[in-house]
């Protein structure tokens, strides 16, 4: 007697039954596998965007804003400050690297990034066109943002006033940037950057001076009125981490803020709601293991008369009880295969929806070693719900059941 030909023979007979315990399950499991997938994916990318930067110093305002705006292009900014006050700080003692931001404008609602050379080296992007930006409103592209756009070498393009699409924006139609090279992908913000010099920035917001020579606004334009966004900034020494921030928050109109202090706290944050979620779909997947022992149960009294005559066909005791288990893991694995294939279908659309909106990728088509322990426990619940059905069988009574008929 073969147990998955008649497991198989019974799960088919009541179909509308078993389609709906596994779906349950299936549901369950898929959240899970979603929140690793997203989470997993998401966590990695935010500490790779922020590996090897110390401290952010943006406008006064919220620290977490600031983290969120100039590290990984989520937000919008506190503000600008200084340029001269950038200048003293970067001659402090305890810097030992700043690296400029300069945000305003946007392009498709990719952002436009003011910065340095160093900005690329900081992230390991490299060229896979073209040149790096030498002279204003020249500008490099991001990989996900040359693929989407479609910009090549050469062309040319428009900003747009703001940090996002929106309807109404004000266009710089008086400044045209180049492209002079396109970077290859990272997995880091860069890839949705257009990147160009910090005076490419102050160019283009610079009408009030009727500048025109572009090449010459870092000269022409005062030194009062230079402006930044924020600075990435990168100790001198262990003892600046104790030192600067509060140097700079008592000594300035500049604000510092922590990306290790404040990745940390958003994690926090964001884990209280990954923490509720999945402790819905624990709930769904214990709802789902209760679906199953009533239903193995109710087979089992309904079946109660077949059970005997197997046995009186020489189906030990064994079987019987081995026969009401392989059903429950039948179930499960079913409901276990089912939740794994929806939660990554969902989290490839979540990643598409994420990429819609110009933000940090997710992608379906990983694999996290979680998943494994997610399928054990599908299986467990399984055979933990088939446990008492599996007992009941292994029980039975022939003699009396056959007398009852």
């Amino acid at each position: 007697m073969n147990l998955a030909t008649v497991s198989l023979a019974y799960l088919r007979a009541r179909a509308l039954n078993t389609a709906l315990n596994v779906l349950l399950l299936a549901l369950g499991v898929a959240t899970i596998t979603l929140l690793l997938l997203a989470t997993s994916q998401l966590e990695e990318r935010m500490q790779r965007d922020a590996r090897g930067i110390d401290l952010v110093v943006g406008a006064k305002g919220s620290p977490m804003q600031i983290i969120l705006s100039s590290i990984y292009q989520l937000d919008v900014p506190t503000g600008n400050i200084s340029w001269k006050q950038a200048q003293e700080l970067a001659s402090n003692r305890a810097v030992r690297k700043i690296i400029p931001l300069a945000l305003a404008d946007n392009f498709r609602g990719y952002r436009i990034v003011g910065t340095n050379h160093d900005y690329v080296s900081h992230y390991g992007a490299r060229l896979v066109q073209g040149r790096l930006w030498q002279a204003p409103l020249e500008a490099v592209l991001g990989a996900e943002l040359a693929a989407q756009s479609g910009l090549t070498l050469g062309a040319s393009f428009i900003g747009a006033h703001g940090m996002g699409v929106g309807e109404g924006e004000h266009m710089h139609e008086a400044y045209s940037y180049q492209v002079v090279g396109v970077l290859a992908p990272t997995g880091t913000v860069v890839d949705r950057l257009v990147l160009t010099d910090v005076t490419s920035v102050w160019a283009v917001h610079a009408d009030q001076y009727d500048i025109k020579d572009v090449a010459r606004v870092a000269e022409l334009m005062p030194d009062d009125e230079k402006e930044l966004t924020a600075l990435l900034v990168q100790y001198a020494s262990p003892l600046a981490a104790a030192t600067l921030p509060r140097y700079i928050n008592q000594n300035s109109q500049m604000q510092a803020a922590s990306p290790a202090y404040e990745t940390a706290r958003l994690f926090t944050i964001i884990g209280v709601g990954v923490d509720v979620l999945r402790g819905f779909a624990v709930m769904l997947i214990l709802a789902a293991g209760l679906s199953v022992f009533i239903a193995l149960y109710n087979a089992l009294l309904e079946r109660r008369y077949d059970l005997a005559v197997m046995r009186t066909l020489g189906a030990g005791p064994g079987k019987l009880m081995a026969l009401m288990l392989f059903e429950g893991v039948m179930l499960a694995g079913l409901g276990a295969a089912l939740g794994i294939a929806l939660g990554h279908v969902l989290t490839e659309v979540l990643g598409l929806a994420f990429r819609a909106a110009k933000q940090a990728a997710v992608t379906g088509w990983a694999w996290v070693p979680e998943e494994m322990w997610l399928i054990g426990l599908a299986l467990t619940v399984g055979i933990a719900a088939a446990l008492l059905p599996a007992w009941r069988a292994y029980r039975t009574d022939i003699a009396g059941t056959l007398a009852r008929g």
